[in-house]
């Protein structure tokens, strides 16, 4: 069985690309390797992220706000496939990825931008993580290994047009 590393992108770096990267990880039995970084990261993981991550038995000190660049140097991991999580990341110009991987976008609302009390937060996580963590099992459902690239970004792009948080 073949590994794909997977690296999804978000502004901050904070919330919805770091939960992806873990359950990208920690639910593929083996078959997608997570990473996240951002375009403008803001230096820390939110709080009620690392609350999500934990539950998945990640190790939360893997867990780190960090700059796309690293992942566009020739000596970082080469990505197979490459997520854009918010809308912000999706319409940035992005570095150019060696090996050109396979890219789509999977719009989530911003769960770090809920107010109200922390359950309301949490409340807010759950949905988007539930949602990332569909369309990450839809990936899976995929059979990448006979598809070409472009019937792989074509099923990606698809898979970001399901509902964005589960209800």
């Amino acid at each position: 069985m073949r590994s794909y590393n997977i690296l999804f992108l978000c502004t901050g770096n904070s919330a919805r690309s770091i939960m992806a990267e873990a359950i990208a990880t920690m639910t593929s039995a083996g078959r997608l390797i997570g990473y996240s970084a951002g375009s403008h990261p803001g230096g820390t993981v939110n709080p009620f992220a690392a609350e999500m991550v934990q539950a998945l038995h990640y190790p939360v000190e893997k867990l780190r706000s960090k700059s796309w660049d690293e992942f566009a140097t020739p000596d970082a991991p080469q990505m197979d496939f490459i997520i854009t999580v918010c809308d912000n990341a999706a319409g940035e110009v992005c570095p150019v990825w060696p090996g050109k991987p396979v890219t789509a976008h999977w719009g989530f609302p911003d769960p770090a931008a809920v107010t109200g009390s922390d359950e309301q937060k949490r409340q807010a996580f759950r949905q988007v993580f539930a949602g990332i963590n569909n369309r990450i099992k839809l990936t899976l459902a995929l059979p990448a290994e006979n598809l070409d690239a472009a019937s792989i970004q074509a099923e990606l792009r698809n898979i970001g047009k399901t509902p964005a948080v589960a209800t």
